[in-house]
Formats: C-alpha cells, structure tokens, sequence
C-alpha cells in the first residue's frame, strides 16, 4: 500500500468513525438537531447537552457535544466538537461559547479552537425570540494533519424560534481548508434551514 492509497483508507475509516458517531449523538438524547440547505449544499447538525453526565448543574456554565456533517459539490466535511456556554454578565441577552473540534475531510484532519457570540435581540413579547449569532473557528499549522496547513470558518446567523422549540434560520458560511501544497475555500454561500430543539 503507498502513501497515497494509505492517506485514502484512513480518511475514509475516519469518515464512517464519525459519522457513526453523530448517529449515535443522534440516538441519544438530542438536545438539538438542525439541517441547512442552499442550491448546491446541505448540512446537518446536531448537539448533545452533557451537564447530567459531568454533573454541573447551578454553575452557570451550558457543555455540549456537537457533530455535523456538511456535503458540498465538492467534497464532504465531518465536524465533532465540545463547547463550554455562559451569559455574559453585564451583558443582557449575550452568550459566550468556546470549544475544540476535529474536522476531516479526504486527506485533510484539523483541529480548530472555535468561539461564538449570540445576541439574543431585546424584542417585545409579539415577536418570537430572535438572536443573532457569530461564530469563528480557526485551526493554525500546528492544529492541522496529513496534508492540512490551515483550517479557517466563520459563519453569521439569524434564528428566530417561530414555535416552541422550532427554530428558523438563515445564514452566511465561509470555509477555507488550506492543504500543503495550495489554499482551498471548500464553502463560501448562504443557506437556510430548521432546527429543531428539545
């Protein structure tokens, strides 16, 4: 087996690992699950509150697993992630999350620290609950495998929650999966999707 067919068998392992991981996220108690769409693209998401297993209730401080599965005409990206919440105090409506994730692709593993802020809008009590959200993630060199050189995403978001626990969305991605040898946006559209929380 060469370098190349070696590179291939392993990608494709870690692909079938985590998305048999996200199913299995999905199996348990979700605490949200989404899907976004565009002309070209989809990506599911979804989340896993961990507080009952680490036993953090009272502290303030919301942790999640995450996973997600983006398929593009391109290539496929798998993400798996943990994240750590908070309101920001002194900052009505504002909530802070940091965490790592893993992402894969062909060839291409990185591990990008990400954070986010959501501002949920000060809207009187007709409106549904709407928020704004931002998000960042970034993986340098020393973060990226195999062939990876960069990871950078950043999204922008608009949710609106238009019944109890259905969630509207729309949004903004950009994703640049820089390799060895050359840079590579493999996303870069807008979409809109649902999401559903439980």
């Amino acid at each position: 087996m060469n370098k190349y067919q070696y590179l291939y068998h392993r990608s494709s392992m870690m692909k079938k690992l985590f998305l048999s991981t996200f199913l299995i996220l999905g199996m348990l108690k979700a605490d949200s699950i989404g899907l976004n769409v565009n002309s070209e693209d989809f990506e599911l998401r979804g989340t896993v509150d961990i507080n009952s297993v680490i036993s953090n209730y009272g502290s303030g401080i919301a942790y999640e697993l995450s996973g997600s599965y983006l398929h593009t005409e391109n290539d496929d990206l798998f993400k798996a992630g943990f994240s750590a919440s908070s309101p920001l105090s002194g900052a009505e409506g504002l909530t802070l999350t940091f965490g790592l994730e893993a992402v894969f692709m062909d060839s291409y593993v990185a591990m990008p620290l990400f954070g986010q802020a959501a501002l949920r809008l000060p809207l009187d009590e007709p409106i549904p609950a709407t928020s704004l959200i931002a998000r960042v993630d970034y993986a340098p060199s020393v973060l990226s495998f195999i062939d990876a050189d960069n990871y950078l995403e950043y999204r922008f978001e608009a949710d609106m929650e238009v019944i109890s626990n259905i969630h509207l969305f729309g949004g903004y991605r950009n994703i640049d999966t820089n390799y060895d040898a050359y840079d590579y946006t493999l996303n870069d559209s807008w979409y809109g999707g649902l999401r559903i929380s439980f």
